[in-house]
């Protein structure tokens, strides 16, 4: 089996962050999200992984290289346009072949990785193989997963029959025919291909892989579906990425390799990389403090991910995402944020007192 990792995407809804960094390359407990897909796939045995890659390309094969340090061989497959999911399996065919594969977004976290929705799967095809009088089980030719969601008309959702079958999928309905979400995961045998190569471009010029999954139950194939165990977020947007931060600090293995002095502290689940220094600090967890990254007179509340070599003096930080080298001085109270690479925050202390701003486009900034 192989893997088909997505990792195309423009990231229009993490501007600015994303005008200099891949959406799929921004850190969710300091290790950015695009690898702990491929982690999820190494651990359930899919080592042969194909990266659709966009504009970003270059960052994410620098990010990635050749696969060895995953465990995995990688191939990278280029998408001039964003043309939709299933134009990504139709442009990687020629990697594909004729073996089964793992289809995962590169911008969605999942709590319960990929072993046991490989695993089932497997053991239907083995079902499936064995011999029976009646002929009865058929092998699946896909597999989704499925999470209830309270608002199912924001996504494409799944109609299931009482033997757990997907009888069909509609894509942003009004009138949801249940509340069964698609998740950002799909398994395909090599009959996809078939059907992603008969489906027309829907109305916003782009191959819907629901359609191609629609086609193949119009055609007598069977697609069977697993339920979500755990949390689902798709890191896109802010809030859902601070909401994965926390939910992937709240199981951190608490270690402290840094220098602390005997003024500082730490709480609860926290880690200090090795070559951060804190100097009268206490950073409560759960947290993670990036190596040569300098706390001095600042308090980490809890849900913080602070990355590497970034400079904090004075401040509180609670409930953020902080990337690489940013320096924050003299703020008495930052929380709920995402922080990119390389700026600079500070308390001037220059009269007449004024918030003074300097910031990029599509910037978000709430001040009370």
């Amino acid at each position: 089996m192989k893997g088909l990792i997505l990792s195309g995407g423009a990231g229009t809804r993490l501007r600015p962050i994303t005008h200099t960094s891949a959406k799929q390359l921004v850190p969710v407990a300091n290790k950015p999200i695009l690898f702990y897909g491929l982690e999820d796939m190494v651990e359930a045995g899919i080592t042969e992984i194909g990266i659709i890659t966009g504009e970003t390309g270059p960052e994410v094969i620098e990010a990635v290289g050749d696969g060895a340090r995953f465990g995995a061989k990688i191939t990278y497959i280029p998408q001039a346009e964003p043309l939709g999911l299933a134009h990504c399996v139709l442009i990687a065919r020629d990697f594909l072949g004729d073996d089964d594969f793992v289809m995962y977004l590169g911008d969605n976290m999942l709590q319960q990785g990929l072993s046991e929705f490989v695993g089932r799967f497997e053991a239907e095809r083995e079902r499936a193989d064995a011999l029976t009088l009646d002929g009865a089980h058929r092998a699946p030719a896909a597999q989704i997963l499925l999470c209830p969601v309270p608002d199912p008309h924001r996504f494409g959702v799944a109609e299931v029959d009482e033997h757990g079958h997907v009888v069909r999928l509609v894509e942003k309905p009004e009138d949801p025919p249940s509340d069964l979400a698609l998740v950002g995961v799909y398994l395909f045998t090599p009959a996809i291909h078939e059907a992603v190569a008969s489906i027309e471009p829907s109305e916003r010029g782009e191959l819907e892989i629901t359609d191609a999954i629609q086609w193949l139950i119009s055609h007598d194939y069977l697609v069977r579906h697993d339920l979500l165990s755990g949390w689902w977020l798709d890191t896109g947007k802010k809030d859902p990425l601070l909401e994965s931060n926390r939910r992937v600090l709240e199981v951190l293995e608490p270690r402290v390799e840094g220098d602390l002095d005997d003024r500082s502290q730490v709480d609860g689940r926290v880690v200090i990389e090795a070559g951060a220094v804190l100097i009268n600090s206490h950073v409560r967890g759960p947290a993670i403090v990036g190596s040569g990254t300098r706390l001095e007179n600042t308090y980490v509340g809890p849900f913080t991910a602070i990355a590497e070599g970034c400079d904090l003096f004075d401040c509180e930080v609670e409930h953020s995402v902080i990337l690489e080298r940013t320096s924050i001085s003299g703020v008495p109270r930052l929380t709920d944020s995402l922080i990119g690479r390389d700026t600079q925050v500070r308390r001037t202390g220059q009269r007449p007192r004024a918030t003074r701003l300097m910031i990029g486009d599509h910037c978000s900034i709430d001040i009370e």
